[in-house]
């Protein structure tokens, strides 16, 4: 057992609704969760009654009977997601609710199911949670993506321990990745939200045109990136004007791309965990923003699925810079989980943009978004493209040219 752990673990839900959320008196808190992350549910809630929460909402979800839905149920049941469950996040949504989500799933869950059925349903649910994920995506409301250990993804991560060792060490990984294993974590979550805001604060002071990626692995790819865009680092703000961090873990400093301006190939650097399954060692080629050729030598076709969801999937809709001198990637362990995996890796998203990286994009239609050079989709999938030895350089509008990354980590 990690020294102090029932101390670290009350301090660490303590820390998601205080410092993620930031809690405010009387609002809502909705919790999404494994069933084997109960203990800490718990914790989590009666952290949130003692900041002020009127209600704390769970909805449970369990790989057991995940597995066996896709065993077993016909198509149909994949093609209509359960309307009343979107629609209770709207009205939670509506009610100023936060939304904590508690990312812990086996990555391997799913690799023995049809990737037909699995590219059904995320279609289904990306369809019927459209209206809920406006509230997220265009910060209206506070959210946050934390994780905790469970046994069936401790193993993958760590396969040569037994299962307690795996979940212990899966455990200090977090704790370390999360800075809750040092004197004062949200002083030190403070200090590091600052330091991003710095970085972020460099970027949008010398309007980038453009970037150009460039590494040994054979990426050579330049993103245009949009007219009034916004770099945005650790935090944001929601509607109410309350500060939030939306990933625990966070390293990443990011912005959108110019719909149309992304030329070039890159290489992934990181497996990608999609719906229960891998995709692994991909190549992407992309002319005017479009995926034009692609290849995978783990999980093709569920990649093929992925890009296959609406027309936007295959455009980008995120551009992240993380320095590879960050804890996580300093650690040396592949997570399997985007949430970690993303922290350790600059990383680029599949779909839509984040309307709150351009200027009024969150006040903007879909029609204004769009002639702005803005993606939209259903679908929103971080991928990891950050190495060791990356470089990448920004063109200003003047046509001065600065070196942001060298040898993988920030040059400024």
């Amino acid at each position: 057992m990690l020294k102090n752990f029932e101390t670290m673990l009350n301090e660490y839900a303590r820390l998601c609704v205080k410092v993620g959320i930031n809690l405010q008196q009387g609002q809502p808190l909705v919790i999404s969760a494994p069933i084997e992350g109960v203990d800490f549910v718990r914790l989590v809630a009666k952290n949130a009654y003692e900041l002020g929460a009127s209600e704390v909402h769970v909805n449970w979800n369990d790989e057991v009977l995940t597995k066996l839905k896709y065993e077993n149920a016909p198509m149909e049941v994949f093609e209509n997601f359960p309307k009343w469950f979107a629609d209770g996040q709207v009205d939670f949504a509506k009610k100023n609710a936060g939304f904590l989500s508690i990312s812990a799933q086996d990555p391997e869950l799913l690799k023995s199911i049809d990737p037909k059925k699995i590219a059904t349903y995320n279609k289904s649910a990306s369809l019927a949670l459209k209206e809920f994920r406006n509230y997220t995506m265009n910060d209206i409301n506070a959210w946050c993506v934390v994780s905790i250990p469970t046994k069936s993804w401790a193993k993958r991560v760590f396969p040569d321990v037994s299962e307690d060792e795996a979940v212990e060490k899966l455990w200090a990984a977090i704790f370390n990745a999360t800075r809750m294993d040092l004197k004062d974590p949200i002083k030190a979550w403070e200090n590091h939200i600052e330091t991003l805001i710095k970085k972020s604060d460099f970027l949008n002071k010398n309007d980038f045109k453009s970037l150009h990626y460039t590494s040994s692995n054979g990426t050579d790819l330049v993103v245009e990136l949009p007219n009034d865009h916004i770099w945005v680092s650790g935090g944001s703000t929601n509607a109410k004007d309350t500060y939030f961090v939306a990933n625990m873990p966070t390293e990443e400093v990011f912005t959108m791309p110019l719909k149309t301006g992304v030329n070039g190939h890159v290489y992934s650097t990181k497996p990608l965990n999609y719906g229960g399954k891998l995709i692994d060692d991909f190549k992407l080629t992309f002319k005017d923003g479009k995926v034009v050729d692609f290849d995978a030598k783990v999980g093709k076709e569920v990649l093929t699925d992925l890009l296959s969801i609406d027309d936007g999937a295959k455009y980008l809709g995120e551009v992240a810079l993380v320095p590879f001198a960050s804890p996580i990637s300093e650690s040396n362990i592949v997570f399997m989980n985007t949430l970690f995996d993303e922290n350790a890796s600059c990383h680029f998203a599949f779909g839509k943009a984040y309307p709150t990286n351009i200027k009024g994009g969150e006040k903007m239609s879909d029609e204004e978004l769009e002639a702005n050079g803005v993606n939209n989709s259903l679908t929103h999938v971080d991928f990891m493209i950050g190495s060791p030895d990356m470089s990448i350089v920004g063109t200003r509008k003047d046509g001065e040219k600065i070196q942001i990354f060298k040898n993988g980590n920030w040059a400024f």
